[in-house]
């Protein structure tokens, strides 16, 4: 009696650039550059932070100091997580020349020493607000809503191909004027807050313009296929997606509830919002320098 070996399964075929994700040659043609620059653009301009409603009380000058020093406690764990995220990036890059420039971030926010660097600058920030550091260290007034923005964006990086990284950084773009915008406002609604305290905005200025053009200039060089220019557009569109769900966390949060299970409907849409991101595009990989 012969015994038939059953065959195994063949192993899907991965996808590659310029395939759509059940393998078929895509034949779209690309964008140009510049249209896909319009295109990171224009998800910005409709879905950057800056139209949040607390963002928008808070340069009215219309929150109470409990709210804007929640916001600054709530927002060190994204700032703290940012060299995080940066050195999950770096970590992708063959080319020593990159990894060159892309360390620079990490510095900018750890400092070269201690006592240096934007997570010193915004520890000085919660000090001129009343918040001591080691409150802002030990992360106790942190809202559930809020962790799940900062883990999912820091696994994004930590998962995602270079391209879909760089790209999801492109909301430095936007950063200059939103940064002028809240030193304006802070001087003239908070004036309790020591100035000093915003020493960290005021190097975002220059800091976040150098930045988002940097990773411009990469996403437009690496994303050569359209399915690779939706991926980078994608990106942008699920960092925007953490960066106003951590808002919504701040907005509808307490701080009795920091720590306890509050703002659910904070957390289940910063969920969808990670896993959306997470989804899109997770079946195509990256090639070359995007890889």
């Amino acid at each position: 009696m012969t015994v038939m070996t059953p065959t195994p399964p063949t192993p899907p075929t991965p996808t590659v650039p310029g395939e759509t994700p059940d393998g078929t040659p895509d034949e779209r043609a690309p964008w140009s550059a510049d249209e896909l620059t319009d295109r990171l653009r224009a998800v910005s301009a409709a879905r950057y932070h800056d139209r949040h409603p607390f963002n928008v009380r808070m340069h009215e000058g219309a929150l109470t100091r409990e709210e804007l020093r929640r916001w600054i406690a709530n927002r060190f764990h994204y700032q703290r997580h940012i060299p995080v995220k940066d050195a999950l990036i770096l970590a992708k890059f063959d080319d020593p020349a990159l990894r060159r420039g892309w360390v620079r971030r990490i510095r900018d926010h750890d400092g070269e020493r201690d006592g240096e660097g934007g997570i010193e600058r915004w520890l000085r920030l919660g000090e001129a607000a009343g918040i001591a550091r080691e409150e802002l260290r030990d992360a106790s007034r942190v809202l559930p809503g809020v962790r799940l923005a900062v883990d999912g964006y820091v696994n994004f990086c930590r998962l995602r191909p270079a391209l879909d990284a760089v790209a999801a950084s492109l909301t430095e773009l936007s950063a200059p004027d939103l940064m002028r915008t809240r030193i304006a406002a802070f001087e003239r609604h908070y004036p309790w807050i020591d100035p000093e305290g915003l020493t960290y905005f005021r190097g975002r200025v220059a800091q976040g313009g150098r930045d988002g053009q940097e990773a411009l200039g990469l996403v437009r060089a690496w994303a050569r296929t359209r399915a690779q220019q939706e991926r980078a557009v994608a990106a942008l569109s699920f960092k925007c997606d953490v960066l106003w769900s951590l808002l919504d966390a701040v907005d509808r949060g307490t701080d009795q509830g920091a720590g306890q299970g509050a703002d659910r409907g904070a957390d289940q849409g910063a969920d969808r919002g990670a896993c959306q991101g997470a989804d899109q595009g997770a079946d195509q990989s990256a090639g070359g320098a995007a890889s």
